[in-house]
């Protein structure tokens, strides 16, 4: 008698599945969607670079103005807010609302392929949004060395963390608002005090060890070294620290939300 097992395509087929229908609903709107990234982050730094960058001692930046120490951090937090979004409020609507796992489940697809998809499209968009601030930066003379073209891949790393971050903090939402208190209460925090407006090393001293706990710290760590040729032994650091995050919290968020999306 023959097994009754189930026959899986290709790993990476279940995974570039899921990536394949985010990106096909995202593209049907692609003017209003791509619009944001562009525009956001000039705004941003015509006010804090104009509006404030003039009051400040260059020296502490090391930069021979504020708006080039600002923009490769920028690159980063908007990779970093986009993720989130998408692994939080989105994960949590095509999975309470929507029911568009539903029917993913039920294909030839565990739930780890299906959260891994999920990752990968937050990478995805990463990428994406964190190339758009580039070249607007770079339009304008802020950025013109090309080791910069290197920081979308960052955006992406950036894009990874906080996909599997936003799904582990998905996992125990049950419902929606409570999603307030992951973005007041641990990622604004991470946009001041992860060296995007201010170097962490001149942040008071509890506030310096904070600041290396949080991912963002070191994908803006290496974004700025490619933005501003400024490489240290610590980068190679930042990047160990990268590869464990990404590989613990996806195993950590694979594992809760499994039994969830079963169910």
């Amino acid at each position: 008698m023959k097994s009754s097992r189930h026959v899986y395509p290709p790993l990476l087929s279940r995974i570039l599945g899921v990536w394949y229908r985010h990106m096909k609903v995202y593209t049907k709107n692609i003017f209003s969607n791509g619009f944001p990234p562009f525009v956001e982050p000039l705004i941003f730094l015509l006010g804090m670079g104009i509006g404030l960058g003039g009051q400040l001692k260059l020296e502490a930046f090391g930069t021979s103005n504020y708006v080039m120490f600002l923009a490769p951090g920028l690159i980063m937090t908007t990779a970093m807010f986009t993720a989130a979004y998408e692994c939080s409020f989105g994960t949590f609507i095509r999975l309470e609302f929507d029911h568009v796992y539903d029917g993913m489940i039920a294909a030839p697809m565990t739930a780890g392929n299906l959260l891994g998809g999920e990752i990968l499209w937050a990478g995805t968009k990463g990428f994406f949004f964190s190339s758009a601030v580039l070249l607007t930066v770079s339009l304008f003379g802020v950025i013109n060395t090309p080791l910069a073209l290197l920081a979308p891949f960052v955006g992406f790393l950036t894009g990874l963390m906080f996909g599997a971050l936003s799904l582990l903090i998905t996992s125990f939402v049950r419902t929606i608002n409570h999603f307030n208190f992951y973005f007041t209460g641990l990622l604004s925090p991470m946009f001041f005090f992860s060296g995007v407006v201010i170097p962490v090393a001149k942040l008071p001293a509890g506030l310096r060890e904070a600041a290396e706990v949080f991912p963002l710290t070191h994908t803006v760590r290496l974004s700025q070294a490619l933005c501003l040729s400024r490489f240290s032994i610590v980068n190679l650091l930042d990047l160990v620290y990268v590869a464990v995050f990404i590989a613990g919290v996806t195993a950590l968020a694979v594992m809760r939300l499994k039994k969830r999306l079963i169910d």
